[in-house]
């Protein structure tokens, strides 16, 4: 088996499929990056077994077959070259490869393609069609709400909840949650599923780079991403998510609007000063004036700073853990934010003030700290 590639060509391909290999794998096979050659096309596969993405290019070649080639050699040998055309040569028989290009010859041992294990097939899966930049906002604006208790998996994944109305991504991890809905899509039927971080990150990255639709399809298991040249298949996360509408404050009488950007760089100094576990900042509204606190007693440190606003309802204080928040702030792109709260010991909601795009609608909340007076 014998095809020519570009080697710049070849590593952006590569590149693209890394994130998905796991630093210990329990099959040394996944180590591996999937060669299967078809006349003109070659398809390199990536897999952890809970994620595979495939991705598709051409090539100059005759023939067909598939060999498994240790992915961080390939990496490195590759990354190591000026951009010129590569010669691979496969050995059908011992699986050996080699490299020629215009310095030289470089060979490795690789493996049966036999080895590596097949892509899941979804059967009777349901289709939507979204496109790519809707979806890589919907998993930016999300994931960093996404939690990391293992004992609760259901929320380490994105909850895609979709109907005849609407399409809505929501994140939560009991601290703080988003939820992020389009309006301007909609399933021929409603339905949901949980996917995983791992895969939707990988999404993330490979979404930057297209203005394609993403054909998704799911079934009870698995879902599959499909555009231009690439397609990720990741196994849902298993479980009921909870009921994240039960905790969203309906009343909410005290409404604070302001400045985000003004918002976010005072809380990142300010926060600098705060209790190194808690993370805590206290925000003190009262009239038009929002006073940010915060205070570290083990080392006698604490900062303040006050910022104009416009706000309606009794004067407030309430304490907030400042990664949260400036989390939120950092995903909003409006000019100024909403944020709505009903008691110090309710949740408080962030909302972009401004218009959001057409169909788009964005809601974050963030559960308030105890505050030590």
């Amino acid at each position: 088996m014998k095809f020519i590639v570009s080697s710049s060509a070849l590593l952006k391909q590569l590149q693209s499929l890394q994130g998905v290999l796991a630093s210990s794998n329990t099959l040394p096979i996944l180590d591996n990056f999937l060669f299967e050659i078809d006349n003109k096309k070659l398809t390199v596969t990536a897999s952890d077994l809970e994620t595979t993405i495939t991705a598709t290019m051409a090539v100059e070649g005759k023939e067909k077959g598939n060999v498994a080639i240790p992915a961080r050699l390939l990496l490195d040998t590759l990354k190591a070259f000026p951009e010129q055309p590569l010669t691979f040569g496969v050995d059908g028989k011992h699986f050996g490869i080699e490299i020629s290009s215009d310095q030289g010859n470089y060979k490795m041992t690789g493996f049966s393609g036999a080895e590596f294990p097949k892509s899941p097939v979804l059967e009777d899966p349901t289709s939507i069609t979204i496109p790519a930049g809707t979806l890589a906002t919907a998993i930016n604006k999300t994931i960093f709400a996404t939690g990391n208790d293992d004992l609760r998996p259901v929320m380490s994944g994105i909850f895609f909840e979709l109907s005849e109305e609407a399409i809505r991504f929501v994140a939560t991890d009991a601290h703080k949650l988003v939820r992020y809905t389009r309006s301007d899509i909609n399933s021929p039927k409603a339905t949901s599923f949980i996917v995983p971080k791992k895969p939707l990150t990988l999404l993330k990255n490979s979404l930057a780079a297209t203005n394609a639709e993403v054909s998704v399809d799911f079934n009870e298991n698995n879902a599959s991403f499909s555009f231009d040249n690439t397609r990720v298949v990741c196994r849902l996360i298993d479980g009921k998510y909870p009921n994240y509408e039960a905790v969203i404050p309906k009343v909410n009488p005290n409404k604070l609007t302001i400045d985000r950007q003004s918002f976010l760089n005072s809380i990142r100094r300010v926060a600098l000063f705060s209790n190194k576990t808690t993370h805590q900042v206290r925000l003190n509204i009262a009239g038009s004036q929002l006073a940010i606190s915060a205070e570290d007693l083990d080392f006698a440190n604490e900062a303040n700073e006050k910022l104009t606003c416009q706000y309606e309802g009794e004067d407030m204080m309430i304490g907030f853990n400042s990664r949260f928040l400036m989390d939120m702030l950092v995903n909003l792109d409006s000019e100024h934010v909403i944020m709505e709260m009903s008691a110090p010991n309710r949740a408080g909601i962030l909302l972009p003030s401004e218009g959001s795009e057409h169909g788009e609608d964005v809601l974050m909340l963030v559960m308030p700290v105890m505050l030590n007076n």
